[in-house]
């Protein structure tokens, strides 16, 4: 691979991104975020700060997931609908570099989404005087990063074999079922049923486990978890993120065009 070629298509695919106006996502965010400072006082009971504090996160998290899914699933598919593939693929620009540029470009984009309405919710945080750990919030937000990451390279995964449609519903298919993927082991063990048992099992192995990434409710209450856990979650997350795009490549490079 050549790291130039890749960053070239890293750089296009992010200003393109940016050029579709996705990040009026944050407009929304700031909206949203200050009419809950304004309404939490009058509809909650003392309790208005730690609601707050864990609303901004799990609006962060959603609206980077909703990025993540609908722009990554049409990174790869828009280029083979609209035939652009046919002019990036003959010139001497491999499948993997194209795949990899695109996540990379996409990844690029979060990052600076994360970043500016992290800042957004910060600032509200110490207008409004409600106390909050920053370390704690700083470290769930990387990990929400490594977590759309993954959900980036679900999304180009599904979107180079399948419609964006298909691949859109797949992709927070995953996402909705990483959640909750531990839920289901327990639930197969409480049924006794060796069928299902075996089921939910195997869903666990292959879907990603999304809610290690989770640590809002840390956040919340200030704690940190131990380091042997972060660095084992953030391994994980980057062997995951190399096993889709592994795959996708494979996929990829056996369609022809």
């Amino acid at each position: 691979m050549n790291l130039f070629r890749i960053w070239a298509i890293a750089a296009n695919g992010f200003r393109e991104v940016i050029r579709d106006r996705i990040l009026y996502v944050i407009g929304f965010f700031a909206i949203f975020l200050a009419l809950a400072l304004r309404l939490l006082p009058e509809i909650s009971v003392g309790a208005d700060g730690k609601i707050f504090l864990d609303l901004g996160l799990a609006a962060t998290s959603l609206l980077g997931a909703i990025v993540a899914i609908f722009v990554g699933t049409g990174l790869i598919n828009k280029e083979i609908e609209k035939k652009t593939v046919l002019v990036l693929i003959p010139k001497p620009i491999s499948r993997t570099e194209f795949i990899v540029g695109k996540h990379l470009g996409l990844s690029a984009v979060l990052a600076v989404m994360i970043t500016i309405m992290t800042i957004i919710y910060l600032g509200m945080l110490y207008w409004a005087k409600i106390p909050f750990s920053l370390s704690s919030i700083l470290l769930s937000q990387a990990f929400l990063f490594l977590e759309l990451a993954v959900l980036t390279a679900v999304a180009i995964f599904f979107g180079v074999f399948t419609s964006s449609i298909l691949a859109t519903l797949f992709s927070f298919g995953i996402y909705f079922m990483g959640h909750i993927s531990k839920d289901l082991l327990k639930l197969g063990a409480i049924t006794k049923n060796e069928n299902i048992e075996t089921l939910t099992k195997s869903l666990y192995l292959v879907l990603p486990n999304l809610e290690r990434f989770n640590l809002k409710n840390d956040a919340v209450y200030g704690l940190l978890p131990a380091s042997s856990e972060l660095f084992s979650t953030l391994l994980y997350g980057i062997l995951y993120v190399v096993f889709l795009l592994t795959l996708a490549n494979l996929i990829f490079a056996r369609r022809q065009f």
